[in-house]
Parts: structure tokens; C-alpha cells; sequence
């Protein structure tokens, strides 16, 4: 004998609705749900806690530059395989993935174009391409978008993003920290103005090398900066680590930052630091 026995209630299930994928995100940093579509009207900036998400560099280069428009140099530049490395994948495996997956060939896209007139070099690094590490090409377009600011005399600007060198490449990715060191020196003997962006993450070799030597740095909000992980030094030293430690705040609090900036903001603040360092036009 059934002692409990649920009775038919004639109302019949429907299936749910599928919600768009995309339709909302969640803050990472403080766990917002927010409409999507609002969050891309606010440059994919939290309105509740001011957390900047990571975006593509695209979005970059359409928010600095004028009209969006960046006369692209070096194409075809690709990464070769000088070591034969494979972990889990072939490198050239892993190339070939990181291509289709960020759309671009390597890491880095760099080229001339005018900011409120301003004619400038342009590099801006892609953390989609694997982390943004630096490999002999990254630092190759690098250097390359340096000596056209020395060739042109034009200001550079180089927007980093960046989990550091490259291990497929060994000792050839290392060795692009003093290449575009070397040449930054340079531009600085030209007297010619390098602004350096920093985005969330810029660390390790990049961090170590053009990502910290420009006349003037700037930084996005709460972007995570430095060379070792916060664990490896904590590790290290065995000691706790400050509040906000590797923080843009940190950073400016310290001294190795000029101006921590917004997104919204961004544009206008390099305009003002051009028109102050160098006066040179597209028109003249």
C-alpha cells in the first residue's frame, strides 16, 4: 500500500526559455551580474566596483586612435620553431591555435597612425595570442616600431599586455628585452617622447624591459603588474605580501607610476601628454 502518493495536478511542465549566451556578465572582481550590452556601452568597465576587463586590442586601437585607423607594418612576421619545442603540443601547433584564436598572426600589431592629429608609432600587444608572451617576433615589431619613431620622428606609444617571454623560443625570447631596451635608449638620445600603457597583466620580461622605461607610464585601474607572481615571491622571501601588492595603485603609490588612468579617459590623457611633449602634426 502506497502511504504517500502525489496526485495529478493536470498543469503540464514547459521546457524553459534559453537565455542568449552573452546576454549578461558576471564582474570578476566583485561579482556584478551586468548587462552586457551596458557593459560594452561603459568600455567593459564594472560600473559597481570600476574593475576594467581585459578587451581585445582592436577595441584599443579604436578608442586612442583617429577613426580607428592603424597603418599595420610587418604582416607577415611569423614565429618559427628554432627549438623544436613541444610540451603537450608542438609550437607550431600552438602558433597555429593562437592564430585562429585571436585572429591575428603573432602576439604584437604594430604600425603608424595619428592621435588628434598626431602622427605616432604604434605597438599594442594581444594577451589573447598566447598570454602576450614575448617571442623573437613580438620583440622584432617592437624594435621595429621604435626605430620608425626614430626614422619618422614621431612619438611612440606601445600599449603592453603581457604574461612575459616566451619559453617555447628559450634564450632568443629573453634576448628581446635588451634589443628593445638598446634602442629605447636610442629614441631617448632623439629626444623623441615614448608613452608607455600598461593594461592588466603586464609582468615578467615585458615588464622587465619596454613596459617600464617609458618618459611617461600609465597604467589602467587595478591592473595586476610586476615581474614573479605574487606566490613565487611570497614563496621566495617567506614573508606576507602588502595589501594590493603588484596593483597599478601600489605601483603609483611607490613611485613607478606617473598617472593611473581610466578607460573612458584614456584617449583624452594621451592627447594632453602629446600636446605637451611634442608639438609636431600630421599637418605640418
Amino acid at each position: 500500500m502506497e502511504w504517500f502518493k502525489k496526485a495529478k495536478s493536470g498543469i503540464e511542465s514547459k521546457e524553459k526559455k534559453n537565455i542568449p549566451e552573452g546576454l549578461w556578465t558576471k564582474c570578476t572582481s566583485c561579482g556584478e551580474i551586468v548587462y552586457s550590452k551596458k557593459m560594452e556601452q561603459l568600455l567593459w568597465v564594472c560600473p559597481n566596483c570600476n574593475f576594467h576587463f581585459r578587451i581585445p586590442s582592436r577595441k584599443y586601437i579604436e578608442l586612442i586612435l583617429d577613426d580607428g585607423r592603424l597603418d599595420v607594418y610587418d604582416v607577415n612576421l611569423v614565429s618559427k620553431d628554432p627549438l623544436k619545442f613541444k610540451d603537450s603540443k608542438k609550437y607550431p601547433d600552438r602558433i597555429k591555435t593562437a592564430q585562429q584564436k585571436s585572429g591575428a598572426l603573432e602576439g604584437v600589431t604594430a604600425g603608424l597612425a595619428a592621435i588628434d592629429g598626431i602622427r605616432v608609432s604604434f605597438a599594442i600587444m594581444d594577451f589573447s595570442f598566447i598570454g602576450g608572451s614575448m617571442g623573437s617576433v613580438v620583440g622584432e615589431k617592437i624594435g621595429r616600431a621604435i626605430e620608425r619613431a626614430i626614422e619618422n620622428r614621431v612619438p611612440l606609444l606601445i600599449v603592453s599586455s603581457s604574461g612575459g617571454a616566451r619559453m617555447q623560443e628559450g634564450i632568443l625570447s629573453l634576448m628581446q628585452m635588451a634589443k628593445t631596451s638598446a634602442l629605447l635608449a636610442v629614441l631617448a638620445e632623439k629626444r623623441i617622447p615614448y608613452i608607455s600603457i600598461l593594461t592588466n597583466p603586464t609582468t615578467a620580461g615585458v615588464m622587465a624591459s619596454y613596459a617600464s622605461l617609458g618618459d611617461v607610464i600609465i597604467a589602467e585601474p587595478k591592473a595586476l603588474l610586476g615581474f614573479a607572481g605574487p606566490r613565487v615571491i611570497q614563496q621566495t622571501i617567506g614573508q606576507d605580501l602588502p595589501e594590493g601588492f603588484q596593483s597599478s595603485e601600489f605601483f603609483l603609490e611607490k613611485g613607478f607610476l606617473d598617472k593611473i588612468v581610466e578607460r573612458k579617459d584614456l584617449r583624452n590623457t594621451i592627447i594632453k601628454l602629446l600636446r605637451m611633449m611634442w608639438r609636431k602634426s600630421v599637418e605640418t
